[in-house]
């Protein structure tokens, strides 16, 4: 428990008496006070106050204490007022009662983070799901989405606090600390709400940690969870989008597993079939033959959806020059890029290809 949360209850309090109330814990120290040099001190009345957790006031000879129970229902923290008159019982049972709001409230949202954490790492039994659910009062079947966040070159503790700023809704957003470099955010969504909201949302985070701490962050989602237990899932999806993300399109900053396309498929397959797929593709010459202008050709008229006028316009060559170089290119590869079936052959290929360049550059 975090005596923060008792200190900012007890400034909100303090301006209503001049008596001086606190928070103290079982071994007998201040962990906070009205009175803020006390803060620390150590109070030799609490020893008489172990055992049970009762509803009765205690007083001393110079305090009136209110417990606080424990998980174990034993004594845990105490709530003390100056003084043992009838008007030090009624404020340390109001204070009493605040301190318990604000440590039930404190640890509900613990245990709701922890339980949010529990699931998206696989560390709780599907079945379980529910009990504890039910337990911490979640609503187990509303849309909720994934949203992780990577801190790309460099990193900053406060990117958290950032986080928690844009999404202060303890109650159905929750932001999680995954590693130095990863953030995760589970953002309850509305029934209706469409894939553009996403992007958006986004979006917004990574102008929020551009501006505010100078991070570019690289921002993977996953698909809709329409139940709690398909959190896990939506985090290795958005896990998934950005590593695709970063082989086959590192210019993007916002990866939408839904957007993937073929790069998804592409990352699932064996290293062995990748290079099979291209020496039967490339039985004339192998890819590497082709020099950078010519790939640099053949990807502008991929983007130009193989429109010859288009991309010579594009390339600012004469129409003939760019007809010349495709014909090259089938003699080079036996594939005659103006000819669909055969584009969409030249184009996997390049992506597997990348993505071989991907893995080779891991394993050093």
């Amino acid at each position: 428990m975090s005596s923060r949360i008792f200190q900012s209850v007890m400034i909100q309090m303090k301006d209503a008496t001049d008596r001086v109330l606190g928070v103290v814990d079982r071994d007998g120290f201040v962990v906070a006070c009205s009175e803020l040099s006390l803060i620390g001190s150590y109070l030799d009345g609490v020893q008489g106050l172990t055992g049970e957790v009762s509803d009765q006031i205690v007083t001393t000879a110079e305090r009136t204490y209110k417990l606080l129970g424990g998980p174990d229902g034993k004594f845990d923290y105490a709530v003390f007022v100056s003084g043992h008159d009838a008007l030090a019982r009624t404020i340390c049972i109001f204070a009493g009662v605040a301190m318990s709001e604000a440590k039930a409230s404190y640890e509900e949202k613990h245990d709701r983070s922890t339980f949010i954490k529990n699931i998206i790492s696989d560390n709780i039994l599907p079945g379980d799901v529910y009990v504890r659910a039910k337990e911490l009062h979640f609503s187990a079947d509303v849309p909720r989405v994934v949203f992780l966040i990577r801190q790309a070159d460099n990193t900053d503790v406060s990117a958290i606090e950032v986080l928690q700023s844009l999404f202060p809704d303890r109650q159905k957003d929750f932001v999680l600390s995954i590693s130095e470099t990863d953030l995760v955010l589970i953002k309850e969504m509305p029934q209706d709400f469409e894939n553009e909201e996403l992007l958006a949302l986004a979006a917004q985070i990574e102008q929020a940690m551009q501006r505010e701490l100078g991070i570019r962050t690289v921002i993977g989602i996953g698909t809709p969870a329409r139940h709690l237990r398909e959190l896990a899932n939506r985090y290795k999806e958005a896990q998934v989008a950005i590593e695709v993300g970063k082989v086959f399109d590192d210019n993007k900053t916002i990866i939408h597993y839904e957007n993937l396309g073929l790069g998804r498929i592409i990352y699932q397959l064996p290293t062995t079939l990748c290079e099979m797929f291209l020496s039967e593709v490339f039985k004339k010459n192998p890819i590497e033959s082709l020099d950078q202008e010519t790939l640099f050709t053949i990807n502008k008229f991929f983007e130009n959806n193989l429109n010859v006028s288009e991309t010579s316009r594009k390339l600012f060559v004469h129409r003939n020059t760019l007809v010349y170089r495709l014909e090259k290119i089938k003699k080079l590869t036996g594939l005659d890029l103006r000819e669909f079936d055969h584009a969409i052959i030249f184009k996997v290929a390049l992506m597997v290809k990348k993505y071989l360049n991907s893995q080779n550059r891991s394993s050093f």
